[in-house]
């Protein structure tokens, strides 16, 4: 019988995508952003490892070792340090923390069963769209109203329902949306957020080496490393029944934060209004 050699780890696959974080955030940010003098030739962007270090009054070497996704003790006050050296917003630093395990490690698990009961409030709200969907953006249950929107999902196979597959593949979603190019950087970086409690989980893993391989777009935008939290706001439609439909949505959770979330759409205008009700009527 074969014995595996393979002492790959979920704690690897975090650190990577740590060291692979602070990269980015580190080359994004010029010397003069930080009262540093542009002096020299650079040969990359953004500032340099020892610069970083020093603005965050650590070492060069344990920094250097942290970008390589070593495996070293990272305190609480060290990461504060850091997050401040580099420019980190509530969000990024929020991310910073949850790959280096300085929150809880052993979050809350979602459970992907969705009630009898709040499968009934997503019907009642018809015709008004609303959806469940998973922290993995898993869509878990759906209304009448919402179908109109993203197309008939009963065509699609039920391991590619999931918002992200469906905004960066030909789908009516991605057809529908008035401005795909704003969805689609927001959901990628809504998403990575979010990933950085299942970095390691094969589910999540699977999807972004599926969306890496099929869609440029999308790996361009998984290159950037933004992180964004989950907000409400406002969304448009162009439908080629009725044309423009403009919503206000609203994230409703039903677990933790970070977790199973029911989302409504509430018309913005009468005229939107009026086309959900033409539909509708129409179907």
């Amino acid at each position: 019988m074969a014995i595996s050699t393979d002492l790959h780890t979920p704690a690897d696959d975090r650190r990577h995508e740590l060291a692979t974080f602070l990269r980015s955030r580190r080359e994004r940010i010029s010397p003069e952003q930080v009262g540093l003098p542009a002096v020299g030739r650079r040969r990359t962007p953004g500032l340099r490892r020892e610069e970083v270090a020093g603005l965050a009054a650590v070492g060069v070497t344990w920094y250097t070792w942290l970008e390589q996704g070593r495996d070293i003790q990272v305190s609480v006050q060290v990461l504060d340090a850091v997050a401040r050296a580099l420019l980190l917003d509530r969000n990024e630093r929020s991310h910073l923390f949850a790959l280096a395990g300085a929150e809880d490690p052993t979050p809350v698990k979602e459970c992907s069963t969705v009630s009898s009961a709040i499968r009934a409030v997503v019907d009642q709200l018809d015709p008004f769209p609303a959806v469940v969907i998973s922290s993995r953006f898993d869509i878990l249950a759906y209304n009448r109203a919402y179908t109109w929107l993203v197309g008939d999902l009963d065509t699609i196979p039920e391991e590619d329902r999931n918002i992200m597959w469906m905004i960066f593949t030909d789908t009516p979603i991605a057809r529908n949306l008035a401005d795909l190019a704003a969805a689609r950087a927001g959901v990628v970086a809504r998403f990575r957020t979010v990933m950085a409690d299942h970095a390691a989980e094969p589910a999540w893993k699977t999807l972004v080496g599926r969306l890496r391989k099929v869609s440029p777009d999308f790996e361009e935008a998984w290159e950037r490393h933004e992180v964004a939290g989950m907000v409400n706001g406002f969304k448009q439609f162009v439908l080629p029944e009725v044309g423009l439909l403009r919503f206000e949505y609203t994230n409703l959770w039903l677990g933790p934060r970070s977790g199973t979330r029911l989302v409504g759409y509430v018309p913005h205008d009468q005229d939107t209004r009026d086309r959900l009700h033409q539909l509708a009527s129409a179907r």
